[in-house]
């Protein structure tokens, strides 16, 4: 153990000794609780979650309440919240957190990463952006039926062409919304994998083909075959037909 690790070390609400590895969790769920806000989640709630993650659980409320510094009211509520969210689970079994005393129900916080980040932005959607094109719909709507002038035509065609992106935004956070979670870590591992110049070429190859053309094309794709698609990526990896396709 180096000597930074006396620095690690904290005390309970009782004053008594917590271990390094305990008192990493803590800082952990701290610092999750203050990301929290950035993410539309109350910080009690991230430092549950936080401190679940951290802990690998099953943790019971009381341990939370102790681990956290929080009321047990506080707690409960944050639970709640965290269960709205889909971002933890019920342990299927209580558990007993001290010696005496009933087993208190014990919580354990969703393993799948990209399932519980697919959530929170779920979550986020309905709080948020559906309400956006909502707001934006009943301004048009008031908008056309006020007095016409040039500055009610140029605001028109302001709220209009933001309800266009907003509405453009949604339908493709709908479809990843939709995806398995699979699918999520496939493509961000692919985009992981690749080098960063090869990268920028293809979103900048983005840039350069007409919309409607890789419509089409992903449509066509859409409607493959897994096997299909796994033969035209490897004809599409192949140096020869990339030699040939480059001139």
């Amino acid at each position: 153990m180096n000597s930074n690790a006396a620095d690690v070390k904290g005390t309970t609400a009782s004053g008594a000794g917590i271990d390094d590895i305990e008192a990493i969790r803590r800082r952990f769920a701290e610092a999750w609780s203050q990301m929290g806000a950035s993410w539309g989640i109350a910080p009690s709630t991230a430092a549950v979650q936080g401190y679940l993650l951290a802990h690998g659980g099953p943790v019971t409320d009381a341990e939370l309440q102790q681990a956290l510094g929080l009321s047990h009211r506080a707690i409960r509520v944050a639970l709640a919240s965290c269960l709205e969210w889909g971002i933890v689970r019920r342990a299927e079994e209580p558990r007993r957190s001290g010696r005496r005393g009933p087993a208190g129900r014990a919580w354990i916080a969703l393993d799948d990463h990209w399932e519980w980040f697919r959530r929170v932005i779920e979550g986020r959607k309905e709080r948020e952006g559906d309400p956006v094109i909502a707001i934006l719909e009943e301004c048009l709507v008031e908008l056309r039926q006020a007095a016409q002038d040039p500055a009610a035509e140029r605001l028109e065609g302001r709220l209009e062409s933001l309800l266009v992106f907003v509405r453009e935004f949604d339908h493709a956070l709908s479809g990843v919304l939709r995806a398995d979670t699979t699918a999520l870590r496939n493509l961000f591992d692919v985009l992981a994998q690749l080098p960063s110049e090869d990268l920028d070429r293809l979103l900048g190859l983005l840039a350069t083909v007409p919309p409607e053309e890789l419509t089409r094309a992903m449509a066509q794709v859409s409607r493959m075959s897994p096997g299909s698609v796994r033969r035209l990526l490897t004809l599409a990896g192949s140096p020869t037909i990339g030699r040939l396709l480059r001139r």
